[in-house]
């Protein structure tokens, strides 16, 4: 029973990708990914916005996850793990970081980091969409059509 809705909240999701879910998921991969280099070259750059002592650990682990989950973004393989890799993240950047700012900063980092949360959270509901290794690998197996039976056979259609 939970496996058949499952089922059917994945056909959803299929039916209601579009390709604007995939240029979005692409666009955020690459922003992430040049965002996760640029803290390599220049780690500095983040050890001031943390401003914690201790956290050399957390400098370590934003990096290397915007660059492996932006690159996983950007391919779409492992869609909705690389999302969730971001999150706290992204909470921590809006809630601990940007939030001091305020609104209508000249930066504007509260509203693009809020952005950013959002578009994750976006992918983490809808996943990756038809362009992507997701879709490639797994996603022709939940396709809509007619439900298939454990032996392989479309089942009757009642009525």
């Amino acid at each position: 029973m939970i496996v058949d809705r499952y089922r059917k909240l994945l056909r959803w999701q299929w039916r209601h990708n579009t390709i604007a879910t995939d240029l979005v998921r692409i666009f955020l991969g690459v922003a992430l990914l040049v965002r996760g280099v640029l803290f390599l070259l220049d780690p500095i750059r983040l050890s001031v916005l943390v401003e914690e002592p201790g956290l050399g650990w957390f400098v370590h682990y934003v990096t290397w996850a915007h660059i492996f989950g932006g690159a996983l973004l950007a391919a779409g393989l492992f869609t909705r793990i690389a999302a969730l890799i971001q999150l706290p993240i992204l909470v921590g950047a809006v809630a601990l970081v940007h939030l001091r700012e305020g609104l209508l900063s000249p930066t504007q980092s509260l509203e693009l980091a809020t952005l950013v949360l959002f578009l994750l959270c976006v992918l983490l509901v809808f996943g990756p969409g038809r362009f992507s290794l997701d879709y490639y690998f797994w996603g022709r197996n939940i396709e809509p059509g007619p439900p298939v039976e454990k032996g392989g056979s479309p089942a009757p259609a009642v009525g």
